[in-house]
C-alpha cells in the first residue's frame, strides 16, 4: 500500500487518539482495547481488508466482526478513517442518544458494522455463520473461471470471547467444517475487567485451536506492522490453500501509548482523564488536538479508490458470469435482496389447502417436518439443521443432503449437524442470517432454548429472520421428566421484543406458522428491514385436527383468532397447541349445560397484539368472562382474562410419567377448563 507521507504507526495512533477522545467526551467507554489493537487494526483495514466504503453493503466485501464489541472506538475509528459516511460528529457524539456510534456496535446503525456485538463470544459464533455461509455460497454457485462468491471472514477478538464457552461450541465447527476463509486475530492482552486474566483464564489458547483443527500463528507482536502482515499473509494463504481457519494470536499491551494506565485493567473501561490523555499525545508524538485528524493521514487511510476498483473488478467479473449463466445469477441476486420466489404465494397456499383436506391428527412437530418438506422445493435458500436431535426434531427432509467437510473444505449441502450446541447453532444462525443467501433453521428440545436465549435475543435485536423449531414443547413428552418439561419457557419467550413465538395446535397452524415465519422481511447484512425471528413451539404428541372454513385459514395469521363460535355466548376460552383439544371438549361440555361459549386460537400471541384495536375487540369481545388453558405458566394470560378471568396452566415443575397421566394430575382436562368457565360466570 502507498502510505501518503504518512508511517504504520502515525495511522494506528489515528485510532488511538480518536479512540481516547472520544471515550473522555462522552464520559465512559473503553479505550484499552481499540488503543492496544490499533496496530492490527491498521494492518489489516489498510492493506489486507477488501471492502469499499462508497459501497458498505457490496457483496462480495471481506466481513469483519468486532467480537469485543466493547471496543467499538475501534471500528469507528477505522470506519471514519478509511472512509466511509461516520463524520467526525457522529465521533463526538460517541455513545449519545440516536447516534450513529453507540456504546457498542449496532447493524443498521452505522454503515460498515456487520453485526451486533457486545455479549462477549456472540460475535465470533456470528463470523463462524458468516463463513459458512461464504462456503456454501461459492460451492452452489461459483463456475470454473467465474468465482463470484469469494471473500474472507476476519474476526477481532479478546480474552472474554474466548472464555465464553459460546467460543468453544463454534469454534469447534468452524474447524471440523474446515472454513478456510475465517480468520481470528486473538488480542493477548492478558488482562480483563477484574485485573490479570492468569488468575482465572489459564487455557493453552493456542493448542485449544489447534485440537479443533485450526491453523495457529503463535506469539504475534501486535504491535509491529510487519510481524502482523507476516501473519495476515500467511492466514491469506491457508484460506486459498483450503487448509482451515485461522487463529493468529496477537500479544498486545492494552492501552497501549497511554504511559501511565496501559497494561493494567484500569485503562480497560473507564476515560484515561484530561492528565493521561495530554501524557498519551506526548507520549505517542501526537500534536494534535482532540478530534483533529491531519489531512495526510486521511489521505493515508482513505480505502475508497482501492475499495471502488475491487468491486468493479467483481462487477466485471459477475456481469460476464450473469451471461454464462444467466438463471444462476437471477437466482443469487434474488436471494441477496431477500425476495421470495414468484411463484412462492401459489405453492405456499396450495400446500396448506392440502393440509385442511387431509385432515391429519399428528404431532405438530412432524406437522412441522411436513412443511419443511414443501418449503425446501420452494425455498432452495432454506438451510436447516439441528442441535443432536434431528430423529426428534423432525428438522430434516426426504433427500436432504447434510453439510460435510472433506480434504478441499466444506461441500454443500442443506442440512446441518451442529452437535450438541444450541447456543452455538443459534449464533451460526445468526451470522448466516446477516450474511445473506440462506434462510437458516435449527432445531432442539423447547427447555433447551434457555442455552439459546441470549442468541435468540440478539436475532430479534437485529431484526434478523432466522427460524427456531422447538419440540418436546410442554409435559407431553412425559418420561423424560421436569428437566425436560417446558413450564415457563412460552411465556419466557414471548417476553422477547420483535420474537414471534407460534404455539401451532394442528397441521393447518403449523403450516401458517411456518409460512408467515419465512415471510417476515429479510435483513441482508447493513440493511436492516423491520423484520425478525420466530419460534415455533411444537408438540411430541399427536394432536387433532380442527376443520376451519378458507377464512378462517387466513385468520390464522392474525395471531389469535375465532376458532369456534356460538350464538350468545357468555365466556370465552382462549388455548395454544395441544390445549386447543381440551377448550373444545370444554366448549361441547358447557354446551350440553345450555352454556354457550367461544373458543379462540392463539397461536402467536406476539401477532395478535399487533392488530387493530377493532380486530382484538372482535375476537376476545370485551364485557365477556375469559378462561385461557395452556400446558405452562400462567402469569402472561393474565393480561389476556383479566383478574376477574381465569387461567387453567401449570405453575409448577413436571413429572416424570407417561404423559396421559402427567396432564390428568396438573389438571390439563377438559372437565376442569368446563369447571374454571363455570366458575367466572
Amino acid at each position: 500500500m502507498d502510505i501518503a507521507s504518512a508511517s504504520d504507526k502515525t495511522l494506528a495512533n489515528a485510532i488511538r487518539a480518536l479512540s481516547m477522545d472520544a471515550v473522555q467526551q462522552a464520559n465512559s467507554g473503553h479505550p484499552g482495547a481499540p488503543m492496544g489493537m490499533a496496530d492490527i487494526a491498521q494492518v489489516l483495514w489498510s492493506r489486507h481488508l477488501k471492502h469499499n466504503p462508497a459501497d458498505p453493503a457490496w457483496f462480495d466485501r471481506d466481513r469483519f466482526v468486532l467480537s469485543n464489541g466493547h471496543g467499538s472506538m475501534l471500528i469507528y475509528a477505522l470506519l471514519h478513517l478509511s472512509g466511509y459516511d461516520l463524520p467526525m460528529d457522529e465521533l463526538r457524539n460517541f455513545r449519545q442518544m440516536h447516534s450513529r456510534t453507540p456504546g457498542h456496535p449496532e447493524v443498521g446503525i452505522t454503515a460498515g458494522v456487520e453485526t451486533t456485538t457486545g455479549p462477549l463470544g456472540q460475535g465470533l459464533g456470528n463470523a463462524v455463520g458468516f463463513a459458512l455461509a461464504e462456503a456454501l455460497l461459492a460451492r452452489e454457485f461459483n463456475r470454473e473461471g467465474y468465482d463470484v462468491v469469494d471473500h474472507l471472514t476476519w474476526v477481532f477478538a479478546g480474552d472474554g470471547c474466548l472464555m465464553e464457552g459460546i467460543s468453544h461450541e463454534a469454534c469447534s465447527l468452524a474447524g471440523t467444517w474446515k472454513l478456510s476463509k475465517l480468520v481470528v486475530m486473538y488480542d493477548d492482552n492478558g488482562i480483563s475487567i477484574d485485573g490479570k486474566v492468569e488468575n482465572w483464564f489459564g487455557d493453552d489458547t493456542p493448542a485449544r485451536f489447534e485440537s479443533y483443527g485450526w491453523n495457529v500463528i503463535r506469539a504475534v507482536d501486535g504491535h509491529d506492522a510487519a510481524s502482523i502482515h507476516n501473519a495476515i499473509e500467511q492466514a491469506r494463504r491457508n484460506a486459498k490453500e483450503g487448509t482451515g481457519p485461522t487463529l493468529i494470536c496477537c500479544r498486545t499491551v492494552i492501552g497501549k501509548g497511554a504511559p501511565n494506565a496501559a497494561g493494567s485493567e484500569k485503562v480497560h473501561g473507564a476515560p484515561l482523564g484530561a492528565d493521561e490523555i495530554a501524557a498519551t499525545r506526548a507520549a505517542l508524538d501526537w500534536n494534535h488536538g482532540p478530534f483533529e485528524i491531519p489531512q495526510e493521514v486521511y489521505q493515508g487511510w482513505d480505502c475508497r479508490e482501492k475499495g471502488g476498483a475491487q468491486q468493479a473488478e467483481w462487477q466485471q467479473r459477475f456481469d460476464a458470469y450473469s451471461q454464462a449463466y444467466p438463471e444462476l445469477a437471477a437466482e443469487l441476486a434474488r436471494r441477496l435482496k431477500g425476495e421470495l420466489p414468484a411463484d412462492y404465494s401459489a405453492k405456499v397456499q396450495a400446500f396448506i389447502d392440502e393440509t385442511a383436506q387431509k385432515a391429519e391428527t399428528i404431532a405438530s412437530r412432524k406437522a412441522s417436518q411436513l412443511a419443511i418438506s414443501a418449503l425446501v422445493n420452494v425455498l432452495p435458500e432454506m438451510l436447516g439443521g439441528s442441535a443432536d436431535l434431528t430423529g426428534s426434531n423432525f428438522t430434516d427432509w426426504k433427500g436432504a443432503e447434510a453439510v460435510r467437510a472433506h480434504a478441499d473444505g466444506v461441500h454443500f449441502g442443506r442440512h446441518i449437524n451442529y452437535g450438541v450446541r444450541e447456543f452455538g447453532m443459534a449464533a451460526i444462525m445468526n451470522g448466516v442470517a446477516l450474511h445473506g443467501g440462506y434462510l437458516p433453521f435449527g432445531g432442539t428440545f423447547l427447555t433447551f432454548s434457555d442455552y439459546s436465549r441470549n442468541a435468540i435475543r440478539m436475532a430479534a435485536l437485529m431484526k434478523q429472520r432466522v427460524v427456531h423449531v422447538f419440540t418436546h414443547d410442554s409435559i407431553g413428552l412425559g418420561e423424560d421428566g421436569p428437566t425436560h418439561q417446558s413450564i415457563e419457557h412460552a411465556n419466557s419467550l414471548r417476553l422477547i421484543p420483535n420474537l414471534h413465538v407460534w404455539r401451532p395446535c394442528d397441521t393447518t397452524e403449523t403450516a401458517v406458522a411456518w409460512a408467515c415465519s419465512v415471510e417476515r422481511p429479510t435483513s441482508i447484512g447493513m440493511d436492516v428491514q423491520d423484520g425478525g425471528p420466530s419460534a415455533l413451539l411444537l408438540s411430541r404428541q399427536n394432536l387433532p385436527f380442527v376443520e376451519r372454513d378458507a377464512q378462517t385459514i387466513q385468520n390464522i395469521r392474525r395471531g389469535g383468532y375465532v376458532l369456534r363460535d356460538a350464538q350468545d355466548a357468555r365466556a370465552i376460552i382462549m388455548a395454544t397447541g395441544s390445549e386447543i383439544g381440551l377448550a373444545l371438549q370444554a366448549q361441547e361440555q358447557l354446551a350440553a349445560q345450555g352454556i354457550a361459549t367461544r373458543v379462540v386460537s392463539m397461536p402467536c400471541t406476539n401477532l395478535f397484539d399487533a392488530q387493530d384495536k377493532q380486530w382484538r375487540d372482535q375476537v376476545l369481545t370485551p364485557g365477556i368472562p375469559r378462561v385461557a388453558v395452556e400446558a405452562g405458566t400462567t402469569g402472561l394470560w393474565f393480561k389476556y382474562v383479566g383478574l376477574e378471568g381465569a387461567v387453567v396452566g401449570i405453575d409448577t415443575y413436571g413429572e416424570s410419567a407417561p404423559a396421559g397421566v402427567l396432564f390428568k394430575h396438573f389438571g390439563l382436562t377438559a372437565e376442569k377448563v368446563a369447571a374454571a368457565v363455570q366458575e367466572i360466570l
